[in-house]
């Protein structure tokens, strides 16, 4: 699984190689990107951060609740479990946006 978010970011990186140069003067302004590569660079490592993120939290709380959420959604096809566990994900993907951006 590593190999292949590795082996699909890797294209996207090289091709943003020639965007990364800086004007000598210009001063770096912490997490704000100068250039389109750098742009590129941080969406692709916030992108990832997030979804290991919300995989974790959902994962958490899968580990906190009794029963095991993930066999009650596929097996047994509980759509009650499915609304939960889908508002668990956009609950944790708000408050890693809301980290990210602030």
């Amino acid at each position: 699984m590593k190999t292949r978010l590795v082996s699909a970011a890797l294209p996207l990186l090289l091709l943003a190689l020639p965007f990364t140069a800086r004007a000598a003067d210009a001063a770096p302004s912490g997490w704000h990107a100068q250039t389109l590569g750098q742009a590129i660079g941080y969406m692709i490592l916030f992108s990832a951060v997030g979804i290991v993120a919300a995989i974790a939290g959902y994962k958490l709380f899968d580990k906190c609740t009794p029963g095991d959420l993930h066999n009650e959604i596929v097996q047994h096809k509980n759509i009650a479990a499915a609304i939960v566990a889908g508002s668990v994900i956009l609950g944790v993907c708000i408050i890693i946006a809301a980290a990210m951006l602030g």
